[in-house]
């Protein structure tokens, strides 16, 4: 029995691997080679950021001359963005199952998106944005928990019937 649970399962973590690929590929393209939200390479004066929640706090006081637009493209589209990573990263992974990690993880990863960003002067290096992605890896996680106990208190529903 236990062959045919692998069998199954093999299919669906391909597939989970698969859209975690073009997830990493779309984000990427969208941080460093979409056009939008200044991400283009410029001579301006390059930006950065090492305070923490200096632009989380500027974002939230201007939010009237900066309009909702920019203010949730900013703020939600950080933890958004990351939510994907921390959903799908434990189905490929049993080892990544734990809250801590995928903290862990998430840091690391938008660690290396900003400092790329830094090298490459596209975008701008923000340590407030690796806060707002490390929440969205972890909420990501939270939700894929709270799938797995939906799932499995379903299926406990179901073969009891």
């Amino acid at each position: 029995m236990k062959k045919n649970q692998k069998n199954k399962t093999k299919p669906y973590k391909v597939l989970s691997l698969i859209l975690f690929v073009v997830y990493i590929i779309a984000l990427f393209y969208f941080l460093f080679f979409s056009e939008g939200f200044g991400r283009t390479i410029t001579d301006r004066g390059y930006s950065y950021n090492l305070t923490p929640f200096k632009e989380i706090r500027r974002y939230i006081v201007y939010r009237e001359k900066l309009g909702t637009f920019a203010v949730v493209a900013n703020l939600a589209g950080n933890i958004i963005g990351f939510m994907p990573f921390g959903f799908m990263m434990p189905v490929i992974s049993v080892r990544r199952r734990n809250i801590f990690t995928m903290a862990f993880l998430s840091f690391l990863l938008s660690l290396i998106i900003e400092s790329i960003q830094l090298v490459l002067r596209v975008g701008s290096f923000d340590v407030d944005d690796m806060i707002l992605n490390t929440i969205g890896g972890i909420l990501g996680y939270v939700l894929f928990i709270a799938g797995s106990k939906y799932r499995r208190k379903n299926n406990g529903k179901k073969k009891k019937c």
